[in-house]
């Protein structure tokens, strides 16, 4: 079946959603590209027209260089282009309606036609040598295996069955297949001949990629990635070692090369379109321009009171669940247990303390609840009597513990276990309550619900990811039924290849009469029969809110689910579907100090020149700096004494993803390394909000938190915090929730198409809202404002901003500089810690660390650096191409700030690991400090309050010794953090709260 689209209806796709707030205007720019990162060619049987997919657009180019013309629209992330052996039309993978799959246009771009449909990835297409079949990879089987369809009917036929991987399929002139394999009994590349039989070829177990046949069909071009060099490699096909045809200094790309005559051909490498001819390494460049025109939306961003003393209604109320009578509800805000009764709006509040408890659970006899606590130091698992109000400590775990669940009988707790060498995986284990032994029953998870038993205690069901293949890593959340005894697991779903809701608190949850399972999907609760055995889903699932809806817990009885309804808790009578709200009267208020002081600072960073401000006094009154003026040796009242340190603005780490699991320590961890603001582009919605208003009403120290909600995602997604959006009603209730619980950013991921993206983006602009994600283009194009990694995940499954050498060309660096994308490289995280960690003996001697890191966590960074080593040998001496890419984008005039993606690495020596790792690359200190501070205030949109000391500003300072604009690394020589006013000396954030 295919489907033909009207190529100008699709161009800068605008789908019509109801949304609210400012109008945006949108200035046109203009960028001409002349280099390209990991963009693939083809080329036309007559040799006369190169095809290449710069960015995600389909351009043709004469064989001689030149202009390029578009042939598509910016929105379908076209790739990976092949010519039909009559030289009419051009194939090629495109991701426009969420999947990729194959599509055909013609070569003057009209006709664009949809081949492939359906859930799965469809990849590499290639035309067989008689033009009636595209053959490509697909995971329609479980795995990717070759496929082909044959043009006039649609009819798919599956080539390879192998359990491994098998993708780039190529056809010779005879017909013969050649594709990568990665089989365990021998990777690399097989060639199929027209009966079917297999013969393996190249025997490799580097990464391989696109083979090419000449047009003798004795030889096979390919891509090689072995010891970090990426290579254009050659072999004959009677076999024979293979040679390199590319020289050592050439970063290849992973594509096909295309064959001009018997002797030369051409290949993408090195940002550019390259000409080699057999024998000889030497190459030359085949130019080309391809002129972008884009819009970028100008509009005011929102508004927010960092003076205000007005009481607010609490909005991060974290997994509320009901007691089994279903009179009562519990739940987590503001660090602290609260528990609501029915008929009453003001809650009792459980715990009062400075650490946080978390994951309440009810006791089928509810008179206690169980919950997660850091009180001990760790994570650990502690229940309430709720009659005496004692707590207790009943699991001092070695690693944090989260979700526990109580089994229908009483006897047993069912929670998870961190594991410290993987984030967000973990175990699922038992607590037996009376021999007090625990039992792991499942593992590895990764990311998985809250584990729900089934009544008779045989089995525990949750909501974990289900991979489409091993070669990606996304997939769909299935529900996962353990046999509790036989510890084995089974996927089944609801709806066959759709993702529930966001996993966390969101079911499936038994029912107490164990005959169904409440969940959520597209934003909404349903139920789902599930038989006695505990087997199978039987019946149609039922849905039962048509609001936002999350956070499911039964009452006893089977008969009521209380729910989140994005910002208000209600229940839900599934005998006749009337909803119920509960009324919450519990509030908070922003921590507003009163007190006047000076600071005495002997230097002053201001965040805006490249000099000190010298023997000054920094006047504050409240949370505010008053003034600047020189120093007054007479000055009345309090006066910080600072006259032999250095002054700067507080920190920004730009890129983190927090958790109330980390406890209370993290906000005393993030203060302690000069960290006064943290960005989360992603995050469980209610978990960053319980954290925003923990920290800004002085419950806890902390930071300010500027942050996203869940990570906006496609049809497939990978985090259990990513919500599967399909248009229509979902996106636009999530969209709606960013505005109602005080979004600071909306992060679109990786699997999210482009449409919808720019669907987002407009959304979000009209109510003063930010958008980033991990693409730059078409995103630039309609308006994104900022861009996540120098590399990191992309849907597909390689980097469109960073090689394999890690190099990354004039394409990215214009778009990023000249359409004013905001980039967080965390180039930490792509080689810039190990690299410090094995250049600097003294790395890990700062206080911070030592008070926060166990001795053990610097042998598992120094171990996981090696097995980094150990994969890819180039790891540390490419990472110096990343940071010439930073300088080259400052140079061109974009802006860079500074994120780590923490805990995935150590969260605060991270940012520092990340600034250091810039000014071994080149940068200046001051540069470097610019983008923490007031580079990084500007693109969170508070600039006019935060990233600077001027006058008028709020007060988020820090004092320390030494001189960073010279050294860096001085900048762990913090003394005092101020924030907000607030004033906190480093030897109380590194002590222990009590």
């Amino acid at each position: 079946m295919t489907k033909s689209i009207g190529l100008l209806a699709l161009l800068f796709l605008s789908l019509g959603m109801g949304v609210s707030g400012q109008d945006f205007k949108s200035d046109s720019t203009k960028i001409t590209l002349t280099e390209g990162t990991n963009f693939a060619l083809a080329l036309s049987p007559d040799k006369q027209t190169i095809a290449f997919d710069l960015q995600g657009t389909l351009w043709i180019l004469p064989i001689g260089g030149g202009k390029a013309v578009p042939i598509s629209d910016a929105l379908g992330d076209i790739r990976q282009p092949a010519w039909s052996p009559d030289g009419q039309k051009l194939a090629f993978q495109s991701y426009r309606d969420g999947t990729y799959h194959i599509w055909t246009v013609n070569k003057n771009g009209t006709g664009l036609n949809q081949v492939t449909t359906g859930v799965y990835d469809d990849r590499e297409p290639y035309w067989s040598p008689d033009g009636n079949h595209i053959v490509f990879s697909s995971d329609r089987s479980g795995n990717y295996d070759i496929w082909h369809v044959e043009l006039a009917s649609g009819k798919l036929k599956q080539l390879t069955t192998d359990p491994a991987n098998d993708y780039f399929p190529a056809y010779s002139p005879d017909g013969r297949l050649a594709y990568v394999s990665e089989r365990q009994a021998g990777g690399g590349i097989y060639v199929q001949d027209a009966n079917g039989a297999e013969k393996l070829l190249v025997s490799s177990k580097e990464k391989l990629a696109s083979p090419s046949w000449h047009p003798s069909g004795k030889w096979i071009i390919f891509n090689s990635v072995t010891q970090g060099e990426s290579t254009l490699d050659f072999v004959q096909t009677d076999g024979g070692e293979w040679q390199t045809l590319s020289r050592p200094e050439e970063d290849v790309f992973p594509f096909r090369a295309a064959w001009i005559s018997e002797n030369d051909y051409l290949y993408t490498s090195s940002g550019r379109i390259k000409k080699g001819k057999l024998g000889d390494k030497t190459s030359t460049n085949i130019s080309f321009e391809a002129q972008v025109n884009v819009g970028r939306h100008t509009y005011a961003r929102k508004k927010r009171d960092f003076d205000s003393e007005k009481v607010k209604p609490v909005l991060g109320i974290r997994n509320p669940v009901v007691s089994p009578d279903g009179k009562q509800i519990a739940f987590t805000a503001l660090g602290d247990l609260y528990l609501l009764t029915k008929g009453t709006a003001k809650p009792l509040q459980l715990t009062d303390d400075k650490f946080i408890a978390i994951d309440p659970a009810w006791s089928p006899d509810g008179k206690q609840l169980a919950y997660a606590s850091d009180r001990n130091g760790n994570s650990d698992l502690w229940v309430r009597d709720i009659a005496t109000g004692q707590d207790k400590l009943l699991l001092d775990a070695k690693h944090a513990i989260k979700y526990p669940s109580w089994s229908a009988d009483g006897s047993q707790i069912a929670y998870y276990e961190s594991d410290p060498k993987g984030w967000l995986r973990t175990s699922l284990k038992t607590l037996d309550l009376k021999t007090t032994k625990s039992e792991l029953v499942y593992a590895p998870l990764f990311d998985a619900s809250q584990p729900s038993w089934s009544p008779d205690g045989k089995s525990i069901i949750l909501s974990a990811l289900q991979p489409y293949s091993t070669r990606y890593r996304e997939g769909v959340s299935e529900f996962l039924l353990i046999n509790v005894k036989e510890k084995t697991g089974d996927f089944i779903a609801p709806v066959a290849e759709r993702t529930p809701a966001a996993r966390g608190k969101n079911g499936p949850y038994w029912s107490p009469d164990g005959k169904s399972l409440a969940y959520g999907l597209d934003g909404y609760l349903w139920t789902v029969p599930i038989d006695a055995a505990q087997t199978k889903l039987t019946g149609t699932p039922k849905q039962w809110t048509r609001e936002l809806s999350e956070g499911f817990s039964w009452t006893a009885d089977s008969e009521h689910v209380v729910f989140i309804a994005t910002d208000t808790l209600k229940q839900v009578n599934l005998r006749d579907g009337r909803q119920e709200t509960f009324a919450l009267d519990l509030t908070w208020k922003t921590q507003q100090p009163k007190e006047h002081y000076a600071i005495h600072a002997g230097k002053v960073f201001d965040g805006k020149s490249e000099n000190y401000q010298e023997n000054v006094d920094i006047l504050i009154e409240g949370n505010r700096i008053r003034k600047i003026e020189p120093h007054n040796a007479s000055r009345k009242g309090k006066v910080i004494d600072a006259s032999k340190s250095v002054v700067i603005p507080g920190l920004f780490e730009m890129h983190t993803h927090q958790s109330a699991l980390a406890g209370e320590q993290l906000g005393r961890l993030w203060l302690s390394y000069g960290i006064t603001s943290t960005r989360e582009p992603g995050t469980e919605p209610y978990d960053v909000v319980e954290r925003k208003e923990s920290w800004e009403s002085g419950r806890r120290k902390g930071p300010r938190t500027f942050y996203a909600g869940a990570l906006m995602d496609g049809n497939r997604i990978y985090y259990g915090l990513a919500v599967s959006n399909r248009a229509g009603a979902q996106l636009d209730q999530e969209l709606k929730r960013s505005v109602r619980l005080g979004y600071d950013m909306i992060k679109t991921y990786v699997r999210m198409p482009d449409s919808l993206q720019k669907q987002v983006t407009e959304f979000a602009h009209r109510n003063g809202i930010p958008v980033s994600s991990h693409e730059i283009f078409p995103a630039a194009g309609y308006g994104v404002d900022a861009v996540e990694h120098i590399g990191a995940t992309s849907r597909r499954g390689y980097s469109t901003k960073l090689s394999a050498e890690n190099n990354s060309y004039q394409d990215v660096v214009q778009i990023i500089a000249k359409l004013g994308l905001n980039i967080t490289p965390t180039a930490s995280l792509h080689g810039g810690l190990h690299y410090l960690i094995n250049k600097d003996t003294a790395f890990f001697d700062n206080r911070q660390f030592q008070s926060f890191y166990s001795k053990e966590s610097i042998q598992e960074l120094r171990e996981s650096g090696e097995l980094r080593l150990k994969t890819n040998p180039a790891f540390l001496t490419a990472f110096g191409n990343i940071q010439k890419t930073l300088k080259a984008i400052l140079a061109a005039g974009g802006r860079i700030t500074p994120g780590t993606d923490s805990p995935i690495i150590a969260p605060g020596l991270s940012l520092h690991a990340e600034l250091q790792s810039w000014v071994d690359g080149g940068i200046t200190p001051f540069q470097a400090l610019r983008s923490a501070t007031l580079w990084s205030a500007e693109a969170v949109g508070v600039g006019d309050d935060l990233g600077s000391i001027e006058a008028g500003k709020l007060a988020d300072l820090i004092i320390l010794d030494g001189d960073p604009l010279t050294n860096i690394k001085d900048l762990l020589n913090v003394k005092t953090v101020i924030k907000n006013g607030i004033v906190s000396d480093i030897n109380a954030l590194l002590n222990r709260a009590k």
